[in-house]
């Protein structure tokens, strides 16, 4: 049987990142992938799906110098972004977080980054095949490794391979993922009923569109976001814009939601009074581009689906972990990275960000025979934005539209009176309202403090 020191499950931006760092430190490193089709890579790939969007001081999250990615991977440096609510909208242009980078943040080329990590793996030592999956995973706890317990990994192929320590970066999907942490779980205790994709992530879906010149200039150095127009926690359209005058058109929302589950149907803009039920992703995207440029644009011809992009015609449907993070089992020689373990959030669009760094750290610790710290130090790395995303997404979970047009004016107050940072400012001059988001967003904060925003810890593991 082969054996290796680090095998490694997925070859997203954590899988890659963990592949990398592990084989740099001298471990003999094997990534498996099993790879899918895009019209914009010439071979298979990773799933490469997102909204594709870097905020300035996610860099140093994921410890790069941003002068080491590779210019045709950026599309457009961003200055601002902005909210739009149905009667309200908000523009910010600082993050108010202290970030190396010199703009608001940047888009970029979601499959040229991945095959750029890629080929630092590559060129670290790592070995990546990608058209294999790995279908099962057994650990033997009781292994006579002097470095504790090994891994059978059986391969698509058929093909069994046994390594020393694992990484599961399979995304959101966590197809080998929740069975593999299962083996260590107590009786009714399965890592399903926290990680369980359909409970515990978001669908997304997301059109390339080709813009007119004049329209595009809109927004080619901001993201645009529209709270409170379709129902569902954290569910907004989107615009992002790439290169020339594309512009990625998407949106997410909750997997399984029901008409009838929605409040007040009638005050969401992209609802209509005769529809059956909630209108698909692409329905909803007609109907955003419709009502925000429908007057002076024929949409489906002037703002056409660039087809030569994305996974399937110019169009692609994804998962988003919308969950809080689990532990891993690292008495088990396991690492969990990226959205596999929850780190990734739906209410900033992903998270390429934190893959990047726990798929580094894992990778790091897995070759040097420390993989016992990394629970303590994924959570010193990326702690502070899982706290950050945890709070916000508790104070907008019930969010109805008037609730947004609310929330964007006290901001709008807070900036006028010289807040720069209004999110986490400690400025209460702007009023009542502004003293209640401030308060509720402390209070959530100082739940989840010392890292209670971990939904399965460590010590729950059985080994």
């Amino acid at each position: 049987m082969e054996r290796v020191d680090v095998a490694i499950v997925g070859g997203g931006p954590a899988g890659t990142s963990a592949a990398e760092r592990a084989a740099s430190h001298g471990a003999e490193t094997v990534l498996f992938e099993q790879g899918v089709p895009r019209e914009d890579r010439d071979a298979l790939g990773p799933d490469s799906t997102d909204a594709a969007g870097i905020l300035d001081y996610w860099i140093d999250i994921m410890d790069f110098d941003y002068r080491e990615i590779p210019d045709d991977v950026i599309h457009r440096e961003l200055e601002a972004t902005e909210f739009i609510g149905p009667s309200s909208a908000l523009e910010l242009t600082t993050t108010g977080i202290d970030a190396s980078y010199p703009k608001f943040g940047y888009t970029f080329h979601r499959t040229r980054m991945d095959d750029w990590l890629h080929e630092r793996a590559t060129d670290a030592g790592a070995e990546i095949r990608i058209g294999t999956s790995v279908t099962d995973l057994e650990t033997n706890l009781r292994a006579s490794s002097p470095k504790g317990p090994t891994h059978t990994l059986t391969l698509s192929s058929g093909d069994q391979l046994e390594a020393q320590y694992v990484v599961l970066a399979d995304g959101p999907q966590r197809r080998v993922t929740i069975d593999a942490l299962d083996q260590f779980t107590p009786p009714g205790r399965s890592i399903s009923n926290h990680l369980s994709p359909p409970e515990a992530n978001h669908i997304a879906y997301q059109e390339y569109r080709e813009f007119p010149p004049e329209l595009f200039e809109e927004f080619d150095d901001r993201l645009k976001f529209w709270w409170g127009y379709i129902p569902g926690e954290t569910a907004y359209p989107w615009v992002f814009p790439n290169d020339g005058t594309v512009a990625r058109v998407g949106l997410t929302m909750p997997i399984g939601m029901r008409l009838e589950d929605v409040d007040n149907p009638s005050s969401y803009v992209l609802l209509e009074p005769d529809d059956e039920t909630l209108p698909s992703g692409s329905e909803y995207i007609t109907r955003l581009l419709e009502r925000e440029y429908g007057d002076e644009y024929d949409v489906e011809t002037d703002i056409p689906i660039a087809e030569d992009r994305g996974k399937s015609k110019g169009t692609e449907t994804y998962p988003i972990s919308s969950t809080r993070p689990i532990d891993s089992p690292v008495g088990a020689n396991i690492a969990v990275a990226g959205g596999a373990m929850g780190a990734t959030s739906a209410f900033h669009e992903g998270g390429y960000h934190v893959a990047v760094r726990t798929g580094k750290i894992a990778g790091r610790l897995a070759a040097t025979d420390s993989l016992e710290h990394y629970n303590e130090l994924w959570k010193r790395a990326i702690g502070d934005e899982i706290l950050r995303n945890v709070a916000f997404a508790d104070i907008v979970e019930d969010y109805e539209p008037d609730d947004w047009d609310r929330a964007f004016d006290v901001v709008t107050d807070m900036q006028a009176d010289g807040a720069d940072d209004v999110l986490l400012s400690k400025r209460y001059s702007a009023g009542l309202d502004a003293m209640k988001i401030l308060a509720g967003y402390k209070k959530r904060k100082y739940r989840y403090r010392n890292g209670n925003y971990v939904q399965f810890v460590e010590d729950q593991y059985l080994y």
